[in-house]
């Protein structure tokens, strides 16, 4: 597997560059998202508060557009300043899982901070529930080496597998084409717009990881290398 990833691949990676693995998931382990609705509520929040100015959450809608993955905007809705660029993304049924790379100062603070509390009060006003959604302040994992940059999209977008091939955390999987086919057909993570699917792409600064895979197809060489030889250890867990 690794010898797919070339010298030269490897020396495109930026070290200068400030990248994080962030995560939360519900308190006491609870599901925090429900329904398709909710999955689309959340990935419009992932666009639509990563600006610098106050957000009208109000004043936006988010409507699925299928394969377009368009989110919907405003004709009057003025450029956005980015709080951070999101290289990657999954939704799980009681977490999420985000890589991304700052842009200003604070940057994945205050997005942190817009995402979380946004998304809690649309889940409490929902569901007419009261208090906190997400198990405390979310973790934040340092990409600090090559390797450890090289293997986080796969790992992030393999999480679906626990809901299919929960084997693949022991790093072995017993049928690798069927563990592809339910990737392509889980719609809630980036997976598929590396995959050249358009799924939430207006979502996505996908530019400095197709520096690393150069395009979609050697993209999905590299995912069926690695479910037919996995060895994706993750490296935080949410206890």
């Amino acid at each position: 597997m690794d010898n797919l990833l070339t010298n030269d691949l490897q020396g495109r990676y930026i070290r200068s560059m400030e990248i994080y693995h962030v995560l939360n998931r519900g308190v006491d382990k609870r599901q925090v998202f429900m329904d398709k609705q909710d999955h689309l509520r959340f990935i419009h929040d992932l666009y639509e508060f990563n600006d610098q100015d106050r957000v009208e959450t109000t004043y936006f809608k988010f409507r699925d557009f299928g394969a377009s993955g368009r989110v919907a905007t405003s004709p009057n809705k003025k450029h956005r300043k980015l709080l951070v660029d999101i290289l990657a993304f999954c939704l799980m049924p009681n977490h999420y899982h985000i890589l991304l790379k700052p842009k200003v100062e604070r940057g994945m603070s205050l997005f942190m901070q817009k995402l979380n509390a946004g998304y809690t009060k649309y889940f409490n006003q929902k569901y007419e529930r009261t208090g906190a959604l997400f198990q405390g302040r979310y973790k934040q994992v340092p990409v600090i080496d090559e390797t450890h940059f090289l293997h986080l999209p796969f790992y992030i977008h393999f999480n679906p597998l626990d809901l299919s091939h929960p084997e693949w955390r022991e790093n072995k999987i017993a049928n690798p084409e069927k563990a592809l086919e339910f990737l392509k057909s889980f719609r809630w993570s980036s997976h598929l717009d590396y995959s050249g699917i358009k799924n939430f792409p207006s979502v996505l600064n996908s530019k400095v990881l197709m520096e690393v895979f150069e395009s979609n197809k050697d993209y999905e060489k590299l995912v069926e290398s690695y479910l037919k030889d996995i060895q994706i250890d993750p490296e935080v867990t949410l206890e």
